[in-house]
């Protein structure tokens, strides 16, 4: 909360100065309550025009000092301030009070809407003292960021001439100045006035609205699963994602905390340079234009979660306070120089005024004792040898506290060239550090695929083996089979052999009874005609003979004439009939 407040007041800082006209160091009380009122307004504090009242009830109808005012500043409207207002809103509205009064638009080369983010941009990097300024090492800094986001490279030989002719009496430049300095093209010269707006915008967008990274990239859906293209922006806690780049038309957010993960897809569905955003309940698939952005998104998200885990705040503010830090320490070691050289100049100045004392001494000693003169000679002449001894010694002290005084202001410049190495060492060391995990990770990918090609050879391999031996099975099954079968052929051919004898056997006998049975055929009908004039006689003595005629399977009785026409049975039967008919008789 306290790094909010001194946020805070920065630009409140800005909008009371500029209501102070006559810089008396005192604003009316009437305009105080009208900025007290729209202070509420935009940071979304409630209004107590009670309390205002009470806060200004006195006697006293003149202006109030800006000491006078903090005190109401602080209770009413500071303590009760939550990170829930739109920071632009209140920048752009004490900005406003403060442009018409200082800013000479005519001058520069940039819009007033740049103006204000440099404004604003100010208020982020300046010393936390007031009158606020912006100190050379900020300066630097800031153009720096400038000159690369405009594409440029950066002139440090022109920074130094500008910091060699920048005025000894000022620790840095006010707001207005920097706004000069940046809108007169002096450090962006050949740019056009879109190039250095677009930069400028961008410098505005990562320190201001903490924008890590932001570009178009195509999202895969939740609900209907086609792929449409968004302006995703990147910041410390969260990823929005809108229609296009002018963040008019907001979509969603992807809430990112430390149980957030980032992970590479392999390419599917047509769909080339994916990877997966893993939240809390929501999974978000996302697809790169290339493989550079793609890599430079999953290490931003990477890092992102990585400073969340950890509960650092965002890079460029952790530069910010290692800046300060620092200077803060070179500032400490500049005061204690200057306190030892304060000290060597007041002992200095106490041996003087001893030699002072003890020459003034000498002087009214020999006044007055004048007839001692040749005896107290010897003794004057050793004091003065003595002190001439002494003060050789204190200027040779003197000269090497200046050479100390002289080596440290060389080893403080040291330090500081050793600082700006020890910058740009770090730069080189994160680019160097980007290669060999983009190497790391590419010789990862060859490692997986060669490990997955081996596992496939290993396992066509074994499974060309197993067909192999099948096939030697099944030819050696074959070679059995095709013995057996030729076996079988043989012997269904011999097999054929004999029935085609058989056969042929079979027919010559039926023919042969063929003929046998139209010779009987013949004999029958023969013996037929001959029978027929027997039948009379035949019925007259049906007990005696009978016409020959297919018999039963029982026994055949004989008689004289050879087998009978006749049964037991019809036999038995017929001498019943005839007993009985002699019985009759």
């Amino acid at each position: 909360m306290g790094g909010l407040k001194d946020e805070l007041l920065k630009a409140i800082w800005h909008a009371f100065t500029a209501l102070d006209l006559d810089h008396s160091g005192k604003v009316s009380k009437s305009q105080l309550k009208v900025l007290s009122h729209n202070l509420c307004t935009v940071l979304k504090v409630p209004h107590d025009p009670v309390a205002l009242e009470e806060h200004f009830r006195d006697d006293d109808e003149g202006p109030v000092s800006n000491q006078g005012y903090m005190p109401y500043l602080n209770k009413f409207i500071l303590e009760k301030v939550q990170d829930n207002f739109d920071k632009i809103e209140f920048n752009r509205m004490c900005w406003t009070l403060c442009v018409k009064k200082n800013l000479a638009k005519s001058l520069l080369l940039i819009t007033e809407d740049d103006a204000f983010k440099v404004w604003v941009i100010f208020n982020f990097l300046s010393e936390d003292k007031y009158p606020l300024i912006i100190v050379p090492e900020e300066i630097e800094y800031l153009l720096k960021k400038l000159t690369e986001a405009m594409g440029g490279g950066w002139q440090q030989e022109q920074f130094e001439n500008y910091k060699i002719n920048f005025d000894d009496s000022k620790d840095g430049l006010s707001v207005w100045e920097l706004i000069e300095l940046i809108g007169n093209g002096q450090f962006s010269k050949g740019m056009d006035r879109q190039t250095v707006s677009m930069a400028i915008n961008e410098v505005f967008n990562e320190l201001i609205l903490d924008v890590l990274k932001q570009g178009y990239m195509m999202k895969k859906g939740h609900r209907r699963k086609n792929w449409t293209e968004r302006w995703f922006v990147l910041k410390p806690n969260i990823i929005s994602y809108y229609v296009s780049e002018d963040l008019k038309d907001k979509k969603g957010d992807i809430l990112l905390d430390e149980n957030c993960c980032v992970e590479s897809l392999p390419d599917k569905d047509g769909k080339k340079c994916l990877f997966l955003i893993k939240c809390f309940d929501k999974t978000f698939e996302i697809s790169a234009s290339d493989k550079k952005k793609k890599q430079e998104w999953i290490q931003a998200i990477h890092s992102t979660i990585h400073l969340l885990k950890l509960g650092s705040p965002p890079p460029h503010k952790e530069a910010r306070q290692r800046r300060k830090e620092l200077r803060k320490k070179v500032l400490a070691e500049q005061e204690e120089l200057e306190r030892q050289m304060k000290e060597l100049q007041v002992a200095n100045e106490n041996k003087q005024q001893e030699l002072e004392t003890v020459r003034k001494k000498l002087e009214e000693a020999a006044s007055r004792a004048a007839e001692e003169e040749k005896k107290r000679l010897q003794t004057q002449v050793d004091l003065q040898a003595r002190f001439s001894t002494e003060l050789e010694r204190e200027k040779l002290i003197r000269q090497q506290m200046e050479e100390q005084v002289a080596q440290k202001s060389s080893e403080l410049e040291q330090y500081l060239q050793r600082v700006r190495e020890l910058e740009d060492m770090y730069l080189k060391l994160q680019e160097a550090l980007e290669d060999e995990r983009q190497a790391r990770q590419d010789e990862e990918t060859v490692r997986k695929l060669q490990a997955r090609l081996l596992e496939e050879e290993s396992s066509k391999r074994a499974e060309l083996e197993k067909w192999h031996l099948e096939q030697q099975q099944a030819i050696r099954t074959t070679e059995a089979e095709k013995q057996e079968l030729e076996n079988q052929r043989a012997v269904k051919e011999q097999a054929l052999q004999e029935a085609v004898e058989q056969l042929q056997r079979l027919e010559l006998e039926r023919k042969q009874a063929l003929e046998q049975y139209e010779g009987v055929k013949k004999k029958l009908e023969m013996a037929t005609n001959k029978t027929k004039s027997w039948k009379d006689r035949v019925a007259q003595h049906e007990g005696l003979i009978r016409l020959i005629e297919p018999g039963s399977k029982n026994p055949h009785l004989i008689t004289n004439w050879g087998p009978a026409a006749f049964t037991q049975a019809e036999l038995e039967e017929r001498e019943k009939s005839w007993k009985g008919k002699k019985a009759t008789e």
